[in-house]
């Protein structure tokens, strides 16, 4: 197997179906050390997100609200949500592994696990939006995290900052309030469910953020720069973004490899 060609078309397939049965047998190669790591192909910038064709993109502010989570569409909305965001980061491992040469092979471990993770989240939630009588790609969905891999593929270290520190922590942080929202609602089997997908989702994250913390540091190193830069690298794409109080997930982020002092910037508190 070629890896950074049989990650290009895995890269580029255009239903969930097939991206996931292309995975599945290159990753099944890869484990039992087949892959040979060279190509005369540079690493395409993606103009477009593989879903294109599979699911309506709108703006992030008409993507439908997540109102009264205890009815069907309630729960449809938040499924679909969190299921967009999992199919967006299989994609955004995938790119970090295809798209960042002559890396340590440890770094190419990391994001194929990754993004294996990611796929198996995927399919969790879309199991339940199934079970409501959806499917992903039923409802409209936004290009956040596709525009943050777009913009950052020309640096190990941006995508690094951005991605998995910045976009993933944010998940560490928000994917505990939601759980803490659903469960002051009356109980019923799917909110169970959709709870327990929920918190294996946001347990397996850290993992996510922490690796992306390895890579960062690796990056730093590599460009003779201090972690510090992190917060330039994040004004620089989402400005002010650390200029509000802001709630944290403390301990989740500290496993994840934020110091007291990053933590203290970003929450604007003592939270060590």
């Amino acid at each position: 197997m070629n890896y950074f060609e049989d990650l290009h078309v895995i890269l580029t397939a255009q239903t969930p179906k097939d991206k996931i049965e292309k995975f599945r047998y290159f990753y099944d190669q890869y484990k039992i050390n087949s892959a040979v790591f060279h190509s005369d192909i540079e690493a395409e910038i993606f103009a477009e997100p593989s879903y294109r064709l599979y699911c309506s993109v709108v703006p992030p502010q008409d993507v439908p609200r997540r109102k009264n989570l205890q009815s069907r569409v309630g729960q449809i909305a938040l499924l679909h949500a969190v299921a967009h965001i999992e199919y967006s980061a299989i994609d955004l491992a995938l790119d970090a592994a295809y798209r960042f040469r002559d890396m340590p092979k440890a770094y190419y471990d990391d994001w194929l696990e990754v993004a294996d993770d990611e796929i198996r989240h995927f399919e969790m939630l879309n199991a339940l939006l199934v079970e409501l009588g959806c499917h992903y790609g039923d409802e409209t969905v936004h290009n956040a995290l596709f525009e943050a891999q777009e913009c950052t593929a020309h640096s190990l270290l941006h995508r690094m900052a951005v991605v998995p520190r910045y976009l993933e922590a944010n998940g560490l942080d928000a994917t505990p309030q939601i759980l803490e929202k659903l469960k002051r609602l009356p109980c019923n089997e799917m909110l169970e469910k959709i709870m327990d997908r929920l918190q294996i989702i946001v347990d397996e994250e850290v993992s996510h953020v922490q690796k992306g913390d390895r890579w960062f540091t690796y990056a730093c190193e590599i460009k003779g720069v201090s972690k510090g830069i992190y917060f330039e690298i994040i004004e620089r794409y989402y400005p002010n973004t650390f200029n509000k109080p802001r709630h944290i997930n403390i301990e989740g982020r500290k496993a994840s490899g934020f110091t007291c002092k990053e933590l203290e910037k970003i929450s604007s508190q003592n939270v060590c």
